[in-house]
């Protein structure tokens, strides 16, 4: 998508060369059967795009027309192979759950701007069909020890974002208003004799849910977007629960103060079917990922506002059958808006897309927890809660290292 290799063209259906794979060479499970690792040169063709001269795939037009905001990181890598530990990493900075989701320390670092919507908000788009994804669970936006009060809040779309935030059917605002404060009055008795973190956080949950039930219902009404919305993020917006849905709620978030917002695609675990699914799943995100920039942008947000996109690891050089294999040696991320130069690069891949070229230019996905802590105004070192006797923080228990050459 980001990381133009021409030379695969001359390679492809031939052996990988041996000494790209290196002597430590190990397959995951799905593909360590394989008697041969045979290249796959890409079925899309690059061009570059903007001042920046980024190289970008045909698969993703509409990005191309905002190369110049794009700061990409072509070295990143990944310590976790399969979904589950690497998805953790990405989000947690751990590979084993129990730690924060970067969201979740934002809220807690920086607090909330909007005292009627939570701090960390999570938009999971809809599957696209005929592709297959991992799940993505509660454990990525826990705001573990930090407290329920900073974990990520849900947003179903269509009629009902947050299940059971409706009163039923008779009950008035005032009726709701004085339940709320009988079961306030219960659990603080409770927590003066228990003194139980978890009580207090009960009581702040159903106090921002009594302030949700007027702000949510505003906040996914879009009758009032105007035909430019539509036009710049297109007829997919109109789907509740798609990519483009999610994306124009994601700006309505950051309008609205919310400190965090993360959305998820899934779909894109492409052992087969390579060039169709590919084409599924850019055509889903490619125009929404460009107007949610443009977006932002023209409405004066984007300078103080962070975009980051990427997933858990890359995919391999060789092929699996019509997909590709996992791959954690190398991949590309990008940021965008606030705090970062847009059409800068960072570090770059061999003739091969296998491995980071420069040992140095490696960027783990703490580096990036931190750069992005950095960018929104935290020191990641600096912001740490003390558990067990150990201070954690974003990075967890080591320092993540600044990218410092795309930030501003």
């Amino acid at each position: 998508m980001f990381d133009y290799k021409p030379e695969l063209a001359q390679y492809n259906g031939k052996d990988i060369p041996k000494d790209i794979l290196g002597e430590d060479f190990k397959p995951s499970g799905m593909t360590a059967g394989q008697s041969r690792f045979m290249v796959k040169a890409s079925s899309f063709s690059f061009k570059k795009y903007g001042e920046s001269g980024h190289y970008l795939s045909s698969a993703l037009p509409w990005t191309a027309k905002v190369a110049d905001e794009l700061a990409m990181v072509h070295s990143m890598y990944s310590d976790a192979i399969n979904h589950e530990p690497a998805i953790m990493l990405m989000n947690t900075a751990n590979m084993l759950p129990g730690r924060p989701a970067l969201g979740s320390w934002m809220s807690y670092g920086l607090g909330s701007l909007n005292e009627n919507l939570p701090s960390y908000v999570v938009l999971n788009s809809n599957m696209m069909p005929g592709t297959s994804g991992q799940p993505v669970t509660p454990r990525l936006w826990s705001a573990s020890f930090l407290g329920a009060k900073h974990a990520g809040v849900p947003l179903r779309a269509g009629r009902d974002p947050v299940l059971f935030l409706r009163d039923p059917d008779g009950m008035s605002r005032s009726l709701r208003r004085s339940i709320l404060d009988g079961i306030e009055e219960s659990n603080q008795r409770i927590y003066k004799e228990l003194a139980d973190a978890e009580t207090h956080s009960r009581i702040e949950q159903y106090e921002m849910a009594f302030k949700m039930q007027m702000s949510v219902p505003e906040l996914s009404d879009f009758s009032n977007e105007p035909q430019s919305t539509w036009d710049l993020y297109g007829p997919d917006a109109k789907i509740p629960g798609s990519f483009a849905y999610n994306c124009l709620m994601a700006r309505r978030l950051a309008e609205r103060g919310v400190r965090f917002t993360q959305v998820y695609q899934r779909g894109w675990d492409f052992h087969g079917q390579l060039d169709r699914d590919m084409n599924k799943l850019c055509g889903a995100t490619d125009r929404a990922t460009y107007a949610l920039i443009t977006d932002l942008k023209q409405r004066g947000l984007l300078d103080h506002t962070l975009v980051m996109w990427g997933g858990e690891f890359g995919r391999t050089t060789y092929s699996q059958g019509s997909g590709r294999d996992h791959h954690a040696k190398c991949f590309t991320s990008w940021m965008a808006g606030g705090g970062v130069k847009g059409g800068t690069r960072h570090g770059q891949t061999d003739d091969f897309a296998f491995n980071v070229q420069n040992e140095e230019d490696k960027v783990h996905p703490r580096d990036l927890i931190a750069t992005a802590c950095h960018c929104l105004g935290v020191d990641s070192d600096h912001l740490s809660k003390r558990m067990s006797g150990v201070d954690l923080k974003p990075t967890g228990v080591i320092h993540g290292r600044l990218v410092k050459n795309i930030l501003k």
